[in-house]
């Protein structure tokens, strides 16, 4: 066990987690400690399915089965000035701080060598005229002085002569200096070589560490492998996966009812309160809000407050935006697409991964203009064969492939259908009332009041068009359209029949 850790404390923390229900795949655990054996604990998964090496996982970043150790790193550098360094900056402030010591030594041992062999140098002149010496040492009054300038000695080698003692005279003694000068110069020549050379330098430096690992060093006691980190389970990873139904009233309170046999449109709200929107999902998806001023706002599933009672306001969840309302209410995997627009013509295509957000104040998404306002979200099936069907307050109806528009992460996106600004700027404006996606092979039914008008694939082509095209005008009667809709083609005979009604 790391340092510091308790079999004991390890085994209340797991026995912790079982009693809060976070671990649903644990059956069991026992601690088998004794003398024998200091640490056993044994965990029992509840079925052989269990994923055995994400629960060892979770047990290691959830108790003190991996610890973490904090390392002052704040020290002296070659500087001299105290800083806090990284690991990278150590090593590397160690390594010319040792090459610096290192070079010092060798330089030093050097330079004996070099005193040595110039006194040495000096001994073998003084042997091969050593009658001379002797007769310089009796009769002179200034013997260093002649010495120095008979055979053109320094100070230093015509004093060492004079102090020699005279028992080193002999010709043994003799044999022996050559024979330290034979081995001094070869260490010179080493010693050169390295100081010289980079490469042989750094070889040096090498050698010296792991001679002294070698001596002093000792084997590591805790083993170093690589594995990925710990990571312990989210909510969703223990998490009983169920069908709710949420429920979002028009003035943002918000709950969620287990399974999808609920009606919504039969659930009571608070006086002067109704429903606004509802979603059947599983718990473990995350849901995402849009307010009106096209920021995104994402909450959990399972952290919705039950639909027992009138459920919570989102806004003790969510921190909303100065006079902004919750608008829309959506679901759906990472990887799906929706078409997002405000009224003022422009929209995009974004992938519902991109609506999610961890902040508890959201993020931008869709960006308004002043006096504009968002367009209900439609999900795209097909990217290469559904067509996007916009229509104008003055009944212009426009519809071109929805491949025509840019996928984005978040703007104001391109126009749609054009409106042209003394339309879009009047007393009485020109806005995009209607959006909505049309799939390959599909009736668009326009309601004008009590009418309507079924537009079958081969009518449609009338109002065909490119992106940000003007669009055409709806006949008369159809031109103020209050709701459209998309309906399946039932038979053959509803592609040749258009009769409005």
């Amino acid at each position: 066990l790391p340092s510091h850790a308790s079999t004991k404390k390890i085994y209340e923390k797991i026995a912790a987690q079982m009693e809060a229900k976070k671990l649903p795949m644990v059956s069991d655990i026992r601690d088998e400690s004794n003398h024998k054996e200091p640490t056993r604990l044994v965990i029992i998964p509840r079925s052989n399915r269990i994923d055995i090496q994400a629960l060892v996982d979770h047990l290691f970043a959830s108790t003190d089965l991996e610890r973490s150790y904090s390392v002052n790193m704040n020290m002296i550098g070659i500087n001299g000035r105290p800083e806090v360094k990284n690991l990278l900056t150590f090593l590397k402030e160690w390594l010319a701080f040792r090459a610096d010591t290192v070079e010092k030594k060798l330089r030093f041992r050097l330079d004996k060598i070099l005193a040595r062999l110039h006194l040495l140098e000096g001994f073998q002149i003084a042997y091969l005229n050593i009658d001379e010496v002797i007769r310089i040492i009796r009769n002179s009054d200034h013997p260093k002085k002649e010495l120095m300038s008979a055979f053109d000695l320094s100070e230093l080698q015509a004093t060492a002569i004079l102090e020699i003692r005279l028992r080193q005279l002999a010709r043994l003694e003799e044999i022996k200096i050559l024979a330290e000068i034979k081995e001094l110069e070869q260490q010179r020549t080493t010693l050169e070589k390295r100081l010289n050379s980079k490469k042989a330098f750094k070889a040096y430096m090498i050698d010296q560490i792991n001679s002294d690992a070698k001596k002093y060093g000792d084997k590591r006691r805790s083993p170093i492998k690589e594995r990925q980190e710990a990571e312990a389970f989210s909510a969703t990873d223990i998490l009983d996966i169920e069908p709710v139904t949420i429920i979002l009233s028009q003035n943002a309170w918000i709950r969620s009812a287990k399974g999808h046999d609920i009606d919504p449109a039969k659930v009571k709200f608070k006086s002067g309160d109704d429903l606004m929107s509802y979603l059947r999902i599983k718990n473990d998806k995350p849901v995402v809000f849009l307010d009106n001023s096209g920021r995104s706002y994402m909450l959990l599933a399972h952290t919705l407050p039950s639909a027992r009672g009138n459920g919570e306001p989102l806004t003790g969840h969510l921190s909303l935006q100065p006079n902004t309302t919750i608008e829309f209410m959506l679901s759906q995997e990472d990887e799906d697409l929706f078409l997002v627009g405000s009224d003022n013509g422009c929209g995009f295509i974004i992938k519902y991964a991109d609506f999610l957000t961890t902040y508890k104040n959201g993020k931008a998404v869709i960006t308004l203009k002043k006096g504009f306002n968002l367009l209900t979200p439609q999900q795209v099936s097909d990217l290469e064969t559904d067509l996007i069907v916009a229509i104008t307050s003055q009944g212009r109806l426009l519809i071109f492939p929805v491949n025509q528009l840019p996928q984005l992460k978040k703007g104001q996106g391109n126009k749609i259908i054009t409106i042209p600004k003394k339309q879009l700027n009047s007393k009485d404006p020109e806005k995009l009332k209607h959006l909505k996606i049309l799939p390959l092979n599909s009736n668009l039914v326009i309601y004008s009041g009590k009418h309507f008008l079924r537009l079958n694939p081969g009518n449609q082509i009338d109002y065909m068009g490119m992106r940000g095209y003007r669009g055409k005008k709806l006949p008369r009667g159809y031109q103020s359209v209050d709701k459209i809709e998309v309906t399946p083609i039932k038979s053959i005979a509803e592609t040749k029949d258009d009769t409005p009604v």
